[in-house]
């Protein structure tokens, strides 16, 4: 039986609106294009299907993290390049997932709270501010940037396509050299 390689993660985190899902998404349609084996968990849906009960204590919030690492660790094993979009807020629970992850690097989507603010359609960080929805991560609750990312990626300040010329790279895709 022939070993196959094991795959890699790409843990996209930052606040709610930075564009990590926006992010994950194009990347995941070029890897699908490109012919790899991919996975995308979004923090939205693992939340809703596999930590469906979860609140949004400090404990509930590191039980979704490591779940959604534990996920991504299998698929990883299996040869997938995994991209995971999850604001997991403490380093210290990102770190510990990461470290148990093959081939996982850190991707700081980072955009300031004014950014993320006009952003939101929804109106949520305007509700958080005014103090209308608790633990609200950013606002309320805290959101721990990480110290030593692989790439940090300032979405106030690159587009889509500059984002996806940083991250090709480090999802095994080749970027476009021309003379």
């Amino acid at each position: 039986m022939s070993r196959q390689a094991a795959g890699r993660v790409l843990w996209l985190t930052g606040l709610s609106g930075a564009g990590k899902s926006t992010l994950a998404s194009a990347l995941h349609q070029e890897l699908l294009s490109a012919g790899i084996s991919t996975e995308l968990l979004d923090g939205d849906a693992v939340r809703e299907n596999l930590s469906k009960g979860l609140g949004f204590s400090k404990e509930d919030r590191d039980t979704n993290v490591r779940r959604i690492g534990f996920v991504a660790g299998l698929l990883a094993r299996h040869g997938v390049t995994v991209l995971v979009s999850a604001i997991s807020p403490y380093e210290d629970t990102r770190r510990e997932v990461l470290s148990k992850l093959p081939n996982a690097v850190e991707i700081f989507v980072d955009a300031p709270l004014e950014t993320v603010t006009e952003r939101d359609v929804k109106g949520l960080y305007l509700k958080a501010i005014a103090g209308e929805i608790a633990h609200f991560t950013g606002v309320s609750d805290p959101y721990e940037a990480p110290s030593t990312p692989d790439l940090h990626l300032r979405t106030d300040r690159l587009n889509v396509a500059e984002c996806l010329e940083l991250l090709r790279p480090l999802a095994g895709l080749r970027t476009e050299v021309t003379a």
